[in-house]
C-alpha cells in the first residue's frame, strides 16, 4: 500500500532527507469501509468497491469515538461489531494486513450496527424457534404415521385370517359336524326365546374344545307371508344368534362363519303352511363345524 509522489524540493532540504520523509508519509495508509466479519483480533473490512481488507488490531490500536469535527473519546475494542462503518489508519505488514494504529467510528453508526446485530439475533432465535416446532412436529407426524402403520397391519392380518378362514371352510365338503342345536321361532318372531341361551352357551363351550372350529348360523323361515318379508326376518334372526354367540358365547370373529340368511329355501317335508311344520320352519340352525385336514379326518 506504498505509494509514492513527486516532491519539490525546499531550500534547506537535502534529497535523501525528501526520500525519507517522504516514503515515512507515504506508508501511512488510511481506509473506510463497513466491518464484515470478525475473528480475535482480525476485522476483515469491505470496502464501497466491494473489495476487502484485513485489519489487524493491536494492543496499541486507540479505537475511537468522534464526537464532533474534532474530539475523539476513546473505546474498548469491544465496540467493534460487524455492521460497523469505520476509518482506520495504519502500516501494512509483510502479509498484506493493515496493522490498525487507530480506528475511528461515529456515535449513529454505532447504533445502526447494534440495531442490525439485534435484528440479526432476533431473526435467528425465531429460526431456532420455528427449526424446533418442525422438529416436534415431525416427531409427533412419524409416530402418528407408525401407529397407523401399526392399526393397517392389525386389520390387514384380520382380514387375511377372516378371508383365509372362509377360503378353507367355504365349503361343506371340508367339514365334519360335530354337534348343532336348532332355535324355533313365533310367527314375525327374531328375538331368541331365553329358552334357548343355555343350549348356545353349552354350545359355545363345546366349540371351543375342538380344533380348527367353526360357528355356522343359518336362519330360516316360513313360506307364509311375501318372499322379501321372509328373507328379512331370516337374515334378522341369524344376525342376533351370531351376535349372542360372539357376546356371549365369546367365540372370537375368525371362528365365526358368514351368517346365512336361507329365507324360504329347505321347507321341511309336508309343510302346509298351516300346521306344525309351518312353525318348524321358523327356525335357526347353529353347528359346529370342524375343518377335516386339520382334524385329521
Amino acid at each position: 500500500m506504498t505509494r509514492y509522489q513527486a516532491v519539490r524540493l525546499s531550500p534547506g532540504l537535502t534529497l535523501i532527507s525528501v526520500i525519507l520523509l517522504t516514503t515515512v508519509a507515504a506508508a501511512q495508509t488510511k481506509v473506510e469501509g463497513f466491518i464484515s466479519e470478525k475473528s480475535g483480533s482480525t476485522i476483515t473490512l469491505q470496502m464501497p468497491d466491494a473489495t476487502t481488507i484485513t485489519v489487524l488490531i493491536t494492543d496499541t490500536t486507540r479505537v475511537a469515538q468522534r464526537e464532533g469535527l474534532v474530539r475523539k473519546k476513546t473505546m474498548s475494542r469491544a465496540v467493534l461489531v460487524t455492521g460497523l462503518q469505520i476509518t482506520v489508519e495504519g502500516t501494512e505488514n509483510d502479509l498484506n494486513q493493515l496493522v490498525a494504529n487507530s480506528v475511528t467510528y461515529s456515535k449513529d453508526d454505532l447504533e445502526k450496527a447494534r440495531a442490525i446485530q439485534a435484528g440479526v439475533s432476533t431473526t435467528k432465535a425465531q429460526a431456532k424457534q420455528h427449526e424446533a416446532e418442525l422438529q416436534r412436529q415431525n416427531a409427533e407426524l412419524q409416530a402418528q404415521n407408525a401407529r397407523l402403520e401399526a392399526e393397517a397391519a392389525k386389520v390387514a392380518a384380520n382380514k387375511t385370517a377372516i378371508e383365509e378362514a372362509h377360503r378353507r371352510f367355504g365349503q361343506l365338503g371340508e367339514f365334519s359336524i360335530l354337534d348343532e342345536l336348532t332355535i324355533f321361532y313365533g310367527n314375525s318372531k327374531t328375538a331368541i326365546d331365553p329358552k334357548y341361551e343355555s343350549q348356545l352357551l353349552a354350545l359355545c363351550e363345546k366349540a371351543k374344545s375342538a380344533k380348527g372350529y367353526r360357528i355356522q348360523v343359518k336362519g330360516y323361515a316360513s313360506a307364509s307371508g311375501s318372499v322379501a318379508v321372509n328373507q328379512k326376518l331370516s337374515q334378522q334372526r341369524a344376525e342376533k344368534v351370531t351376535n349372542f354367540v360372539l357376546q356371549q358365547g365369546h367365540i372370537p370373529l375368525v371362528n365365526m362363519l358368514t351368517a346365512g340368511a336361507m329365507g324360504e329355501s329347505h321347507q321341511v317335508a309336508n309343510s302346509d303352511k298351516a300346521g306344525a311344520s309351518e312353525a318348524e320352519n321358523r327356525r335357526v340352525v347353529v353347528r359346529i363345524l370342524q375343518n377335516k385336514g386339520i382334524a385329521g379326518t
